[in-house]
């Protein structure tokens, strides 16, 4: 049980590094391109809509369906090979990822700060961790429990698709401002932004 939840942990740590090190560059170059802001907030708005078609099923994007697992390489149930998986993990797998993965890049490119951008990718990893760590620590109960969840997963990828497209209107119009506005009257969000 103690070697499943190391190779857990490194495995989760491998796709960390990666999604950490592209919020940091999304926000590195969304500094450079600030002075396109208008631009860029009409072209992020315009992709994360696509996510969003895409994950209704609208407008399926074949490409976004195809992953590229590295078959060739073995973790041998090491930790270290629990982390190189962790690492190809995160470059592959792009039907689980990719439209969410694309958008929260996008908000991480429009951050004032790389620290802001490095905030939001290590969320996103804590996402996709806590699913891995719950599995690691009772397999048999969390294979009972998505038994019954799989024939809820197409309502759950509908619901977040339109969610994608309400925020991609939204930065095309350059109105996802108002959510800040809104979300500032709470005392919870106020304190968060303060810290970052």
């Amino acid at each position: 049980m103690r070697s499943v939840m190391v190779n857990s942990l490194m495995f989760i740590l491998g796709f960390s590094i990666v999604f950490l090190a592209l919020g940091a560059a999304a926000s590195t170059v969304g500094h450079v391109l600030r002075t396109h802001m208008l631009l860029m907030s009409r072209i992020a708005g315009v992709i994360i809509i696509i996510f969003g078609l895409h994950l209704t099923g609208l407008v399926p994007i074949k490409a976004l369906y195809v992953d590229k697992r590295l078959h060739g390489l073995k973790g041998n149930s090491t930790a270290i090979g629990a982390f190189l998986v962790g690492f190809a993990f995160a470059f592959g797998w792009t039907p689980c990822i990719g439209p969410i993965l694309g958008t929260i890049l996008g908000f991480a490119a429009t951050e004032d700060t790389v620290g802001k951008g490095v905030l939001l990718l290590a969320v996103y990893s804590l996402g996709l961790a806590v699913p891995f760590l719950l599995t690691s620590l009772g397999i048999d109960r969390f294979l009972a429990f998505y038994g019954r969840f799989r024939r809820h997963l197409h309502k759950v990828e509908v619901a977040s698709g339109i969610l994608l497209i309400f925020i991609g209107v939204l930065i095309f119009s350059r109105h996802f401002a108002i959510i800040n506005t809104w979300l500032s009257h709470f005392s919870f969000f106020d304190k968060l932004e303060k810290l970052l």
